[in-house]
C-alpha cells in the first residue's frame, strides 16, 4: 500500500496516508442500508462525530437516497437536511473533513460555503451541467463517479461490451472537461460506480480489473459497502454483508485502492490497518 495525498477545498492536504476511510452520513429516510435511523439533523451530526471518533477521514453527508429506484427530492429538502448537520460537523475536533454527496449544483455550493470541503458527484455533472462551474469556483476534493443513467432508471437492464473500458473512456472525456474548467487534477479522485447501472457481472469485472483504472493516473474512490452485489453473489441480506464488504476493502486496498466509502468505520479500520501492515 503506497501513501496517497488529496488535495480538497482551499488546498487543504489530506495525507500523505495508505488509505482514506469516508464513513456514511445518511440524512435521508430511504437510504438503502440505513434509511431513517439518522434523518434529523442532531442524529446525524452525531453519527457523523461518532464515525470520525472510530477514524473516519472523511464524512460524507447525503441528503438524498441514490439507492436504484430511489425517489427525487427538492433542492429545498436536501438542503434542510444537509447542511445543518454539515456546519455541525464542520471543523470537528477529530480532524476528519466533510464531504457532501450530491449531484445538484445549489446543494454543492451551499454545502461547500457551509464548510464541506469535498463534493462526492454520482452524476459525473451530467445531471445537472452548472455543477461543473461550481466545482471549477470552489475547487474542492471532487469524486467523479461513472453511472449508467439516474438512479430510478439505472438497473433496468444495463449493457456493456467492456464495462471497464467504457467506464475508463467516460473518464477521460469527463476529465478532459473538468480540467479544462480549472479543476486541478490533484483534486480529483475516481469512482467506477460500484452498483450504479450494473449486474453483478459488470460489478465483479470492475473489481477483478481495478488495476486497469491506474493507467488514468487518479486516486480511485471505492464504494461497495453492504451493497446487493453481496446479495447477488453469496444471498445475503442487508445486514449480512458486513463480512463480504471487509473481506472485498481489504484486497481493493492491497491492490492500490486508497480511499473507501464505508458504513461500519471502525471495522474499516481494522481492515485497513491490517492490509497495510500485511502488504
Amino acid at each position: 500500500m503506497q501513501d496517497t495525498k488529496w488535495i480538497v477545498k482551499g488546498g487543504k492536504v489530506l495525507g500523505p496516508a495508505p488509505f482514506f476511510i469516508a464513513g456514511v452520513v445518511n440524512v435521508t429516510p430511504d437510504s438503502f442500508y440505513d434509511g431513517g435511523t439518522h434523518a434529523d439533523a442532531e442524529s446525524g451530526a452525531a453519527h457523523g462525530l461518532e464515525l470520525a471518533r472510530q477514524g473516519a477521514h472523511i464524512l460524507d453527508v447525503g441528503g438524498e437516497s441514490t439507492r436504484p429506484y430511489a425517489e427525487h427530492v427538492s433542492e429545498e429538502e436536501e438542503l434542510a437536511r444537509v447542511l445543518p448537520v454539515i456546519r455541525e460537523l464542520a471543523g470537528n475536533e477529530f480532524g476528519a473533513v466533510v464531504s457532501v454527496d450530491t449531484y445538484k449544483a445549489r446543494v454543492a455550493a451551499e454545502s461547500l460555503e457551509a464548510g464541506a470541503d469535498i463534493v462526492n458527484d454520482v452524476s459525473a455533472f451530467l445531471f445537472e451541467p452548472e455543477l461543473l462551474d461550481v466545482v471549477a469556483q470552489y475547487r474542492p476534493g471532487y469524486v467523479l463517479m461513472h453511472s449508467l443513467g439516474r438512479p430510478g432508471t439505472m438497473q433496468d437492464a444495463p449493457r456493456y461490451n467492456d464495462v471497464v473500458a467504457e467506464i475508463m473512456a467516460f473518464f477521460e472525456e469527463r476529465l478532459d472537461k473538468l480540467t479544462a474548467a480549472g479543476l486541478p487534477e490533484d483534486r480529483i479522485v475516481l469512482d467506477p460506480g460500484i452498483g450504479f447501472g450494473k449486474t453483478l457481472e459488470h460489478n465483479l469485472a470492475i473489481l477483478r480489473d481495478i488495476d486497469r483504472f491506474k493507467a488514468l493516473g487518479f486516486p480511485l474512490y471505492m464504494g461497495l459497502s453492504n451493497k446487493r452485489l453481496w446479495q447477488d453473489l453469496l444471498g445475503l441480506d442487508v445486514d449480512e454483508r458486513h463480512n463480504a464488504t471487509m473481506s472485498a476493502t481489504a484486497i481493493l486496498a492491497a491492490r492500490g485502492v486508497p480511499i473507501h466509502r464505508l458504513h461500519e468505520v471502525k471495522l474499516a479500520m481494522q481492515t485497513l490497518t491490517i492490509a497495510r501492515e500485511m502488504s
